[in-house]
């Protein structure tokens, strides 16, 4: 079976999508159908600890989820604190479901969908991703976390290790002004790192770097769907990745140094092998 082409790059779009209580939330649609149908389509989350980051920050991280074959939604959701939990992750579930309505002209004959985010973005994946499960809709092929920002508490080894002994650090900020109250800290859409049921939940790709203060969040996320049952792929890059701040650069370029190995591991989570028919 020759491999998949990926499709000829194409300028992305911006579009504006209704929110049930009013208002609206700017997505922009990078990518372009791929022949043949079965394409992923993404709907990817920025990151920026909750209160910074927009749609130009994203898209390092967006180009290179479309650079492995998917079409892309980045979503230009809320910030707090103008905006603290739940907002971020309605708007989020909203443009699920605006993707979902739209997925034929997004990407084509049965895509499959797919939630992806770094940082607070990868939070809000989770979350999203936990949302659908609960309500049932739309089906998701699975959700990427990359460097996820899962730990109010601020107080992992990794997280230590960074900031040294500073006591305050911008993702402790951003904790602050996300949560509204410490009773949001134990909602799972809040904090998708501490739900208890994990049943339902879909296959699961998580990345984080050896020099990543949410090395031992992310871990800790993947090693509990695991023992849930939920197929995972746990990928700790070697070396320096500077993540998360080489994810929310505004040149694609600055990515990451690391960036043709978060390709790889992409690509091949996006797009498995088919199996060969039976004879």
């Amino acid at each position: 079976m020759s491999p998949r082409k990926t499709p000829t790059p194409t300028t992305p779009t911006d579009h504006a999508v209704a929110l049930e209580a009013g208002g609206v939330v700017n997505v922009r649609v990078y990518g372009a159908k791929r022949p043949g149908g079965g394409q992923p389509l993404v709907i990817h989350f920025h990151g920026g600890a909750f209160i910074s980051g927009d749609l130009s920050t994203g898209e390092p991280m967006a180009k290179l989820l479309t650079e492995s074959g998917s079409v892309v939604v980045s979503v230009d959701y809320p910030l707090a604190p103008a905006h603290p939990f739940p907002q971020a992750v309605e708007a989020g579930y909203a443009v699920l479901e605006w993707a979902w309505k739209n997925r034929t002209k997004l990407a084509g004959t049965a895509p499959r969908i797919f939630l992806a985010g770094e940082e607070a973005g990868g939070n809000l994946a989770a979350a999203v991703t936990l949302v659908a499960r609960d309500r049932t809709h739309p089906p998701l092929a699975g959700q990427i976390l990359v460097t996820p920002m899962l730990d109010p508490c601020v107080g992992t080894a990794s997280l230590r290790e960074a900031i040294g002994a500073q006591t305050e650090c911008k993702w402790h900020q951003g904790w602050q002004q996300y949560l509204r109250s410490p009773m949001d800290a134990e909602h799972p859409y809040a904090v998708p790192g501490a739900v208890q049921r994990l049943a339902g939940l879909p296959a699961t790709l998580v990345m984080t770097g050896e020099d990543d203060p949410m090395r031992d969040e992310a871990q800790e996320y993947a090693e509990r769907l695991r023992a849930g049952g939920v197929p995972v792929q746990f990928q700790l890059l070697q070396g320096t990745t500077g993540w998360p701040d080489t994810l929310v650069e505004s040149e694609p370029q600055e990515c990451c140094a690391c960036e043709v190995s978060v390709r790889q591991h992409l690509s091949h989570f996006l797009n498995p092998a088919t199996p060969p028919p039976h004879c």
